[in-house]
């Protein structure tokens, strides 16, 4: 059972290629929470499942987190999947398209192959797209209560949903204690991502990510997308900017226009191997 293992940022997938699975239609959640566990299985931060076939993309793709549960789209895992199929030669043509359950991305690999840029899709703003729960409209600057905190947040779509909580100031601590109130709270209904977002001048922000179905997350690229957006819609940045993570820095751009984003960050191989059977042993 081979796998691929890459990081973008220090956010870490495993890339499974449907080829060396033929008796498996997908991984199970059973077997994604293996294979992902830090201690039992090769660990990391979701699956990439593909590539598989597509009737509107020249490749398929599905993403699971390390729950077990599937993720309609991850900024950092396309472009994982973008070097992975670069560097296997799926494909010697760039720019290409990859089909998620979020949508459609264009790809684009740089000349030295681990700086990648992905054409993310629009963001929207709308309650009955997210989804947030209510009456449909814009959801800016509405007031949430977790863990006994009341806090002002934003929320928006990138094929995924996204809380984005502005701040003067973040840290790591903050993000672990409310993003998991955030990420079930009863206004969403398919559960969130959550950003915790500092300005920091119009060119660059910061954010603290708490991903649904992941936990503490050190980089993200479609949360990098969602905040961006949110600080561009909040008149707080210039539509070209870099989101500071603790794993490292991404580059956004955003049509004022229509909130289309271009996402430029790095990838790097960690290793590729055999999983043995006898990893499944261990029920987790």
């Amino acid at each position: 059972m081979r796998f691929h293992k890459f990081h973008a940022l220090g956010n870490d997938y495993i890339v499974l290629d449907p080829v060396d699975f033929p008796d498996w239609k997908q991984p199970s959640p059973e077997q994604v929470r293996a294979i992902c566990h830090r201690n039992y299985g090769v660990g990391s931060d979701g699956i990439l499942w593909g590539p598989l076939p597509s009737n509107v993309s020249e490749f398929g793709l599905r993403i699971f987190n390390p729950d077990g549960s599937e993720a309609e789209k991850s900024g950092n895992g396309l472009r994982i999947f973008s070097r992975y199929l670069w560097d296997t030669k799926k494909t010697e043509s760039s720019p290409f398209t990859i089909e998620t359950a979020g949508g459609n991305v264009v790809s684009d690999i740089h000349a030295n192959s681990n700086l990648i840029t992905v054409d993310m899709g629009k963001v929207s703003f709308r309650s009955e797209t997210i989804p947030v729960a209510g009456e449909p409209r814009d959801v800016i600057r509405e007031k949430i209560t977790a863990g006994e905190q009341t806090f002002e947040f934003c929320a928006a779509t990138i094929g995924n949903p996204h809380c984005v909580v502005p701040l003067d100031t973040i840290d790591a601590e903050m993000a672990y204690k409310f993003g998991p109130h955030l990420e079930e709270h009863e206004r969403f209904p398919h559960k969130t991502n959550v950003q915790f977002l500092q300005v920091l001048d119009r060119r660059n922000i910061r954010i603290e990510i708490w991903e649904r179905g992941a936990g503490y997350t050190l980089a993200s690229g479609s949360s990098s997308s969602a905040a961006a957006a949110v600080a561009l819609r909040l008149g707080k940045v210039e539509p070209k900017l870099t989101v500071h993570m603790p794993g490292g820095k991404i580059g956004i751009e955003i049509n004022p226009d229509n909130y289309a984003v271009r996402m430029t960050g790095s990838v790097h191989r960690v290793a590729s191997g055999t999983m043995d059977v006898e990893l499944f042993d261990v029920k987790v």
